[in-house]
């Protein structure tokens, strides 16, 4: 009997051996009109290379527009803390504003069978929208007290957000929360073990008590919270960065029994260059080192628009005959 795509992802969350990797790319965003010209569609693309899961967006924003605009007007120099405790937010829990993930969820889940996963609101990252990224940093030593109620209203807001999500028949959350530069963490790591992980703990725990699966998305080097990554209980992390100082080493020393990696085909380094040898290579290699499970594969952030369709057909391809070539039984 077939595998169906979403089946092989669950094997490789809980720590099974596939029939074969499953497969994904994020290709919508910057990548939609050439798709489209070459194709017919994205989602002509998706099935013709059989992705396995999707990446689902929409939902509520978090605060009230006109609100947060008007806020901003009356700060041009930027927000503080305690400005952002009295903005309204909007609420998560109205199902009419998710009327795109529900038919998302329709075409993906219902209709292919494959594995949705939902974009949810992290902390950090969801509130540098709200103060810009230099201030927040700031934010962090200047008003840790005011920012730790900030974090928990976004945090209670998040929770709501994702359980609507499981209601509608999304299969995983996927918390999106940049955290990592090049090197290492853009804070402090007490800084993170202070304020980020009790707020991300507030959704982990009311993710878990449902029974569903959590995965995070931080770009850059998070290795020095691996451990809290662990305790708060993430199935999957995306991306894994290696060109950030990461390796699949670290990865199958400290974390290959808590959690699942997501990712494999680096924006940043190898797709979208011209160096199609180089990217061919790189794909056998990395599928290669996961024939025992642990990955699902796809890119580590949308693939950017100075990758040609030839390049990205080539990527797909490769990874298309690769991921077969290795299949097991």
């Amino acid at each position: 009997m077939a595998v169906q795509s979403r089946e092989r992802v669950i094997e490789v969350i809980e720590g099974r051996v596939p029939d074969r990797i499953p497969v994904y790319g994020w290709v919508r965003a910057n990548m939609d009109k050439p798709i489209t010209e070459a194709f017919g569609s994205v989602e002509a693309f998706e099935d013709k290379y059989a992705f396995d899961f999707a990446h689902l967006f929409g939902g509520p924003s978090t605060y009230v527009g006109d609100a947060l605009r008007a806020a901003w007007a009356e700060r041009p120099g930027g927000l503080e803390p305690a400005d952002v405790l009295d903005l309204p937010m909007t609420d998560p829990r109205d199902t009419d504003a998710y009327a795109n993930i529900v038919e998302q969820v329709r075409h993906h889940k219902e209709a292919r069978g494959r594995f949705v996963y939902v974009q949810t609101p992290g902390i950090f990252e969801a509130l540098n929208g709200v103060f810009g990224i230099q201030n927040h940093l700031m934010h962090l030593m200047v008003f840790p007290e005011d920012l730790e109620r900030v974090y928990r209203r976004q945090a209670e807001w998040n929770r709501d957000f994702a359980m609507t999500c499981l209601d509608l028949g999304v299969d995983m959350v996927h918390v999106s929360d940049d955290w990592g530069g090049q090197d290492n963490l853009m804070f402090s790591t007490d800084t993170w073990w202070d304020l980020i992980y009790p707020a991300h703990r507030i959704t982990a725990e009311a993710v878990k008590d449902r029974g569903a699966w959590l995965s995070l998305h931080s770009d850059g080097n998070v290795t020095a919270v691996i451990d809290g990554i662990i305790k708060l209980g993430y199935d999957v992390v995306h991306p894994w960065q290696v060109s950030a100082g990461m390796s699949y080493a670290t990865y199958r020393e400290r974390c290959v029994d808590a959690f699942a990696l997501m990712g494999g085909l680096d924006v940043q380094t190898t797709i979208g260059f011209g160096r199609h040898d180089e990217l061919v290579a790189n794909i056998e290699e990395v599928l290669g080192q996961f024939t025992d499970g642990h990955l699902l594969y796809c890119t580590s952030h949308f693939v950017q628009d100075h990758c040609t369709i030839e390049e990205l057909t080539l990527a797909f391809d490769t990874i298309y005959r690769v991921v077969r070539e290795l299949a097991r039984g």
